[in-house]
């Protein structure tokens, strides 16, 4: 974990997972690397926030894969699921719910499915394109912790690959590209 610049109240907190998402994105706001997967963008962000500085709102920017053929380019994601937590079993076995869908504050978008399994088996993407478009390992926790701690929260990915096979591969030689695009993203909003 790693937070660059300093949180104040009139701008949003970049969230980043991987510093190379993050390479072309200035100092003109804070930025959070969190570190890759669901317990350490958690851990991060809760551990910031709990220090009592308050961003306007939690924008988490990274890469994703594709669940389908054909995706690319950058989203802005409307819901975000859990896909790595049983949460039908959890809710048999103590009548609680944990992990439901995140709704965004977006009319329409991708779904996003978050869990702590890079995607690169194409049986696991076929299985995954059932509920989702998109596949990342922090949005789902970045969601969820901003949503407690009562801050606006938007999850903007970038597609690096198609989630199947060969997709680590992908992620490495694309990662500094989809950087440029997550930034441009970030001058069209005026940041």
């Amino acid at each position: 974990m790693r937070l660059l610049g300093t949180i104040t109240p009139d701008r949003p907190l970049l969230v980043v997972a991987a510093e190379e998402e993050a390479a072309h994105f200035g100092d003109s706001l804070p930025i959070l690397l969190t570190g890759i997967g669901k317990i350490n963008a958690t851990a991060a962000l809760a551990t910031v926030l709990a220090r009592g500085e308050r961003p306007t709102e939690i924008l988490n920017l990274g890469t994703a894969g594709a669940l389908r053929s054909g995706w690319e380019g950058t989203h802005e994601v409307a819901r975000v699921l859990q896909h790595d937590l049983d949460t039908p079993v959890l809710r048999a076995l103590t009548g609680r719910t944990y992990g439901a869908p995140i709704g965004l504050d977006l009319a329409s978008g991708p779904v996003l499915a978050t869990g702590d399994l890079f995607v690169s088996d194409p049986a696991a993407r076929d299985r995954l394109a059932e509920q989702a478009d998109l596949v990342d390992m922090e949005g789902y926790a970045i969601a969820t912790v901003a949503r407690r701690a009562g801050l606006p929260v938007r999850l903007v990915k970038h597609v690096s690959d198609e989630a199947g096979t060969g997709a680590d591969r992908t992620w490495r030689e694309s990662v500094d590209a989809c950087g440029k695009h997550l930034a441009a993203w970030l001058r069209e909003q005026g940041h």
